[in-house]
């Protein structure tokens, strides 16, 4: 039985870890934010759901404005070593992005373009989980009111789920988190199933397509300013960090391929 990489992303207190619990059934992963901030590196959970097996890795977001700027880097070298990782090893099927519904930060529109424009360069589905939905009266229709708000900030997904992660509640809520195991768990399937046929390792080192998309942004050779202002306008990143990771950009694209 082969196994499905996912790749689960959002800022810290989005409920991750919980849906990762939700989509095995029971706890599996831990949803201390502490642990979280304090090992700066992705867990990675194997569960197992219609009989397919689903390799899934909880990441660390960037947060608005609680990093330092050595976090910022760490967080961003993080995310694009597993995300090399994966593409060496045969892919990743699916992003899972978690949002609370109701907080929308700067840090939502960040994670967003880090993950899927900029590391996946928009060619992995992504489903919007939204989480913290559990005393809506209908949880589908928090989606139809604030929909806008992410069609305005340009987060374009293949699908949506509302959804609450709240578990060992009783009653109607109860039923509200089995129904969201299900709805989670068939969008994970539907987004899968259909990619396991698909050839996806990449032919080339994903940080050389990193610059190159800088390159397309920006017109002619970047320059390290330019460099700089894409990274605090596009990625949000501090303007220091910005600075010291465009330097290893301008480093890694002398170095011989």
């Amino acid at each position: 039985m082969s196994t499905n990489n996912i790749v689960i992303f959002g800022e810290t207190g989005a409920g991750k870890s919980s849906v990762i619990n939700l989509m095995a059934g029971e706890k599996r992963a831990k949803t201390s934010p502490d642990m979280e901030r304090c090992t700066m590196h992705w867990q990675d959970h194997l569960i197992a759901f219609n009989e397919c097996n689903y390799k899934v890795f909880d990441t660390v977001g960037l947060e608005e404005p609680q990093l330092s700027i050595k976090e910022y880097l760490k967080i961003i070298e993080n995310a694009y070593n597993l995300i090399t990782k994966l593409n060496q090893e045969g892919g990743i099927d699916l992003l899972l992005f978690c949002v609370r519904a109701g907080r929308f930060t700067a840090a939502i529109k960040n994670n967003y373009r880090l993950f899927y424009e900029w590391l996946c360069e928009e060619k992995v589905p992504i489903i919007l989980v939204l989480t913290g939905l559990e005393r809506e009266q209908n949880m589908e229709g928090w989606w139809t009111k604030y929909k806008g708000t992410f069609d305005r900030y340009k987060i374009i997904v293949n699908d949506h789920a509302c959804i609450t992660a709240a578990n060992g509640l009783e009653g109607r809520q109860q039923e509200l988190y089995e129904d969201s195991r299900r709805l989670v768990c068939g969008l994970v399937i539907k987004h899968t199933r259909d990619r396991q046929e698909v050839a996806r390792k990449r032919d080339e080192g994903s940080f050389m397509r990193f610059i190159r998309k800088l390159r397309e942004l920006l017109p002619g050779k970047p320059k390290k300013k330019d460099v700089v202002t894409v990274l605090t306008k596009r990625c949000g990143l501090p303007r220091e960090a910005a600075i010291e990771f465009a330097n290893q950009i301008r480093q890694e694209s002398k170095s011989p391929t």
